[in-house]
């Protein structure tokens, strides 16, 4: 009687502990890798290529910039625990620069051109948006505008995410493919359109076009100007005296500006073009949508 006891005893301890195992089992086949991002375009990018294998985050405000956005103490926690911190690099969110965040997890994602970072040779403070006042100077970060690069950062991305699953290789790399695909088609009309604005200058409202101008051979020169503000009287003149050496007729914004100012645009013969960088989520569509808009909006203003 003890024998057979002894033996139900050892079977349902065995039972219990297979039970254990395979649950363990299917918590670590369930198991996503997080990866938190700085800005959207590299948070669209992890999206893209980790799919239904990873948790992808943007923990930045859905207001203003992400590139001077600053987190919280609940933010920064975010970042430290994430399984992969994506970066932007060229200086963009100087904040990751002065925080604790574990190196291992960090990627740059620019890391492999960063000899073609654009050196902004002036600073400028000025202030828009929530972030408040902040100063261009250092490297031109917008670096996915040029959209070589944007692929090259998505390969990043790819490689680092086959790294930590390579099971899901397969998986990642042929959803990098089709990411590649589409970012590929946008980079050849931008081809096109910049050997049509090649006798052509342009103006940005702003300085965030660089890569995108030395990537497509256009000749813009930037104000610091913003959408939701009147121009005053001395930016105005340093404008009109900048259209006697550099003739244009378009000016690329980030977003739409007041009705004045384009009327006030459009009187000296300047086309306003939305041009949008999408640093931050778009409120609808997505990167690749928003840049075909980009593409579409300067076609049309030709």
């Amino acid at each position: 009687m003890k024998n057979i006891f002894v033996f139900y005893l050892l079977s349902f301890i065995f039972f219990v502990a297979c039970q254990k195992d395979e649950q363990s089992v299917k918590q670590e086949e369930t198991k996503k890798i997080t990866v938190v991002s700085v800005n959207y375009p590299l948070h669209y990018f992890a999206q893209r290529i980790g799919g239904d294998q990873i948790e992808a985050l943007l923990p930045v405000s859905p207001e203003g910039d992400p590139a001077y956005w600053k987190p919280d103490e609940a933010g920064i926690a975010l970042f430290q625990k994430a399984d992969v911190i994506l970066l932007n690099g060229a200086g963009y969110a100087k904040w990751t620069d002065k925080v604790s965040l574990p190196t291992s997890k960090m990627l740059n994602t620019s890391e492999s051109f960063k000899e073609n970072y654009i050196e902004l040779h002036e600073g400028m403070t000025h202030s828009h948006g929530p972030e408040g006042e902040h100063v261009h100077k250092g490297y031109a970060f917008t670096t996915w505008l040029n959209l070589k690069f944007a692929i090259e950062q998505a390969a990043a991305v790819t490689t680092r995410l086959v790294q930590l699953l390579p099971e899901q290789r397969e998986y990642f790399e042929l959803n990098f493919q089709e990411l590649k695909t589409d970012l590929g088609i946008l980079d050849e009309e931008l081809k096109k359109l910049g050997q049509d604005l090649q006798e052509q200058n342009l103006f940005g409202s702003h300085p965030v076009y660089q890569y995108l101008a030395r990537g497509y051979g256009l000749t813009i020169k930037s104000e610091h100007w913003e959408p939701d503000q009147l121009i005053s009287k001395e930016q105005w003149k340093t404008f009109q005296d900048k259209l006697k050496s550099h003739p244009g007729k378009i000016m690329l914004w980030e977003g739409p500006p007041l009705a004045d100012v384009q009327n006030q645009l459009m009187e000296a013969g300047v086309k306003t073009v939305v041009y949008n960088p999408c640093g931050n989520q778009p409120k609808s569509g997505d990167f690749v949508s928003v840049m075909k808009s980009n593409i579409e909006n300067l076609r049309a203003a030709m």
